[in-house]
C-alpha cells in the first residue's frame, strides 16, 4: 500500500467517523441545539471570512498599469535592444 493510499484510507475512515459522531451529537444527545448553533456559526464565519479576505486583497492590491503604458515600455525596450545590436 502506497503512502497516498494510506492517507486516502485514513481520510475515508475519519470522514465516516465524523459523520457518525456528528449524527450522534445532533440526534441522540441533549447538546443537539448547541451543536447545530456551533455548526451554523462556523459555516457562516467561514464564508464571511473568505469574503473579508477577498475584500482585503482587493483593497490592498495596487491597480495594474494601463495597457498603453506597458506598450510604450515594450517599444522602448525593443528600440534599446536594436540600438545595442547595431551599435
Amino acid at each position: 500500500m502506497s503512502k497516498d493510499q494510506l492517507i486516502g484510507a485514513v481520510l475515508l475512515i475519519g470522514g465516516i467517523a465524523g459523520i457518525i459522531i456528528y449524527g450522534y451529537l445532533v440526534f441522540l444527545t441533549e447538546w443537539a441545539l448547541a451543536v447545530l448553533k456551533l455548526t451554523g456559526f462556523i459555516a457562516v464565519a467561514g464564508v464571511l471570512g473568505i469574503l473579508a479576505w477577498i475584500g482585503y486583497t482587493l483593497a490592498t492590491t495596487p491597480p495594474p498599469k494601463p495597457i498603453e503604458e506597458i506598450e510604450k515600455e515594450l517599444e522602448q525596450e525593443a528600440k534599446e535592444s536594436e540600438e545595442k545590436e547595431s551599435g
